[in-house]
């Protein structure tokens, strides 16, 4: 199994509409891509590992897939409309990492 990990670094003046990225845009993400996604989560930053400091990325979501190929076979024939999505709840530009999850849950 791999995971594709989408974070956004959180900036001093960064936009990012969380209720939209929730409501909306994973909904679409896992529409389009079918049974190729197992699941996602979405996380939303709340702090630093300084108390009191800002979180690292504001936001972030983790889209489990069988392989490397599973997702490129789900997310490809859609990306142009996924990416096209992402300036209605942020003007932020995605870190993107795609792992193998070596240790998860059944």
């Amino acid at each position: 199994m791999i995971k594709v990990s989408v974070m956004y670094p959180g900036t001093a003046d960064d936009r990012f509409d969380h209720d939209y990225y929730r409501d909306q845009h994973l909904p679409l993400v896992k529409e389009r891509m079918g049974d190729h996604c197992k699941y996602y989560t979405i996380d939303r930053g709340l702090g630093g590992g300084e108390p009191g400091t800002p979180p690292t990325y504001v936001g972030m979501c983790h889209i489990f897939c069988k392989s490397v190929e599973a997702f490129q076979a789900g997310f490809g024939p859609h990306a142009e409309e996924i990416l096209a999505d992402i300036p209605r709840y942020t003007d932020l530009t995605p870190v993107i990492q795609i792992s193998e999850v070596v240790v998860g849950q059944p």
